[in-house]
C-alpha cells in the first residue's frame, strides 16, 4: 500500500529519528532539494547509518537521489544502496533513457554488493512538462519502475503557471500520469498539498486525487498523514459492498447464472474488478474480512 508517502530531509537527525513512529506507508528520505550542495556528503553518510541502525517496521523506504544530470547521484547510490532501500526516486525524469541509465547503474551496483539484481525499485519523479508527455514510455522503461510520482511545484514552474490550491494547472498532468500508470499496471502517487494548516483543503485535494485514480498522495507535514490515510483507505461501507458483490458472483456461479444483480443493478466485470481492488486494499491494511 502506498496511501501516504512522507518526505523527510536526509540531513536532519531529528526527522530521521522520527521516521519509525510516523503513520506513513512509505518514507521518502530526500538527498536532493532538502540538502545543500556542501552538505551532500554528510547527508549520505547520515542517511546510510540511519537506514541500517533504525527499525522502520513495515514502512517502505525510498531515497530521493539527486538529478541524473548532476554530479551527485552516483555517490548517493554508492553510499545508500548497501543499506538496501526499497526504492530510489530520481527527480526531474524526462525520458525513458533516464530510467534506463539509472537501471543500468543499479544493475552494476547490486551485483557488486551481492544484492539480488533488480531488487531495488525505481519511483520516477515527473516534474517537467517533457516528463509528463513521456509518462507512458517512462513507466515502461524498466521492470524496476513500480509507480509514477507527480511533482506539482516544479511542474507548475516549468509550465509558467501559478501554483494554486484548486490545482487546475495540474489537471492535465494528473490525468496523463494516472492513465500511463494504469496502462502499465503500476501505482501512481499525487503531489503534496503544501499548505500545512489548511486541513479541509487537504482533504478536498486528496479526495479529488483519489477520484482521478491515484493510489495515494505524498506528504510534507506529519499533520497530513491521518487525513491522507483515511481518504485512500476503503470505508466500511465500501468493504461491505465489495463483499456483497463477490457473494452474489459466487452464488451466480453456483446456480449456473450468466448474469447476476445486486440491489437492482447488474454486476458486470468492471464492478467485480472494483470490488476485488477494495478487498485487496482492505486485506493489505489488516482489515478483518
Amino acid at each position: 500500500m502506498r496511501r501516504s508517502m512522507m518526505f523527510l530531509p536526509g540531513n536532519s537527525p531529528r526527522m530521521l529519528m522520527n521516521g519509525p513512529v510516523l503513520p506513513a506507508d512509505s518514507l521518502i528520505f530526500d538527498l536532493e532539494d532538502a540538502v545543500a550542495p556542501d552538505q551532500k556528503d554528510a547527508a549520505r553518510v547520515m542517511l546510510a547509518h540511519a537506514l541500517t541502525s533504525l527499525d522502520f517496521g513495515q514502512r517502505e523506504i525510498v531515497v530521493r537521489i539527486n538529478d541524473l544530470e548532476s554530479a551527485f547521484w552516483q555517490a548517493d547510490l554508492d553510499e545508500v544502496l548497501p543499506a538496501k532501500p526499497d526504492l530510489v526516486m530520481p527527480p526531474k525524469v524526462a525520458r525513458a533513457q533516464d530510467i534506463e541509465k539509472l537501471a543500468a547503474y543499479l544493475d552494476k551496483k547490486e551485483a557488486e554488493l551481492g544484492i539480488e539484481v533488480g531488487k531495488t525499485g525505481i519511483l520516477p519523479l515527473l516534474e517537467l512538462a517533457l516528463g509528463v508527455e513521456n509518462a507512458f514510455e517512462i513507466a515502461q522503461a524498466s521492470p524496476r519502475v513500480v509507480a509514477l510520482f507527480l511533482g506539482g511545484e516544479d511542474l507548475s514552474a516549468n509550465l509558467r503557471s501559478p501554483r494554486t490550491k484548486e490545482g487546475w494547472e495540474l489537471f492535465y498532468a494528473r490525468t496523463r500520469l494516472v492513465n500511463a500508470a494504469r496502462a502499465c499496471e503500476i501505482d501512481v502517487i499525487d503531489t503534496p498539498f503544501t499548505d500545512t494548516d489548511d486541513l479541509e483543503g487537504l482533504r478536498q485535494d486528496a479526495e479529488f486525487a483519489k477520484s482521478l485514480g491515484f493510489s495515494g498522495k505524498s506528504v510534507i507535514s506529519p499533520r497530513h498523514l491521518d487525513i491522507i490515510n483515511e481518504v485512500f483507505s476503503p470505508t466500511q461501507a465500501e468493504i461491505i459492498w465489495a463483499q456483497e458483490v463477490m457473494a452474489v458472483i459466487e452464488e451466480g456461479k453456483r446456480l449456473g447464472k450468466g448474469a447476476v444483480s445486486l440491489h437492482g443493478k447488474m454486476v458486470d466485470k468492471p464492478i467485480v474488478m472494483r470490488a476485488e481492488q477494495i478487498l485487496e486494499n482492505a486485506k493489505a491494511m489488516g482489515y478483518p474480512l
